[in-house]
């Protein structure tokens, strides 16, 4: 299986966290790693190059921060741009049937505020739901999230090392379209 981790942070040399998990994947057979705002720092994407990109792999991994219970700019500039109608969806749009769609992110606060009765009132799969609703749209398999909560004042070096590991195993998971959300 070829996978395809789209790296979606505006800084990512002074992530700590993303930085971590970019490098370990980065080191994995199989994979191909993209930093989209390292590739297009004007926010100018090459909708061609990226159609080519989606095309040639079979699990497309959407890697990113949340920001404000979303995702870093680029990446809904991405969508717009990139998950084209007569391409991605719509009669025609095809390209990405049977491929399977994985969101990996990380969140500045602990896991216990993503919850009914913790401070957000929201769980991150819950606030990660309108991926879902696109990877519907798209024909893609929409594989349960990773995610690394805490990572502002929660995350040791010891739990980001286990953490990265974790990505790469997760990931990288043959078995994982068994967890596939319907």
């Amino acid at each position: 299986m070829k996978t395809l981790v789209l790296v979606f942070h505006p800084d990512l040399i002074a992530s700590r966290v993303n930085r971590r998990l970019t490098d370990e994947m980065e080191k994995q057979d199989g994979v191909t790693v993209h930093r989209v705002y390292e590739v297009y720092p004007d926010e100018k994407i090459d909708v061609s190059a990226e159609h080519r990109l989606l095309e040639q792999h079979d699990r497309i991994v959407l890697q990113f921060p949340f920001y404000w219970y979303s995702t870093p700019s680029l990446l809904k500039k991405w969508e717009d741009a990139v998950l084209t109608y007569g391409w991605a969806y719509g009669s025609k749009g095809n390209k990405l049937h049977g491929k399977e769609l994985l969101i990996a992110v990380s969140t500045g606060a602990a896991q216990e505020n993503y919850r009914p009765d913790g401070n957000f009132k929201y769980t991150v799969p819950e606030l990660l739901r309108p991926f879902q609703a696109t990877s519907n749209l798209i024909g893609t398999r929409y594989l349960e999230p990773f995610i690394v909560y805490g990572v502002m004042q929660h995350l040791s070096d010891e739990e980001l090392e286990q953490s990265a590991k974790e990505y790469v195993a997760y990931a990288l998971n043959p078995e994982l379209a068994l967890l596939a959300a319907r």
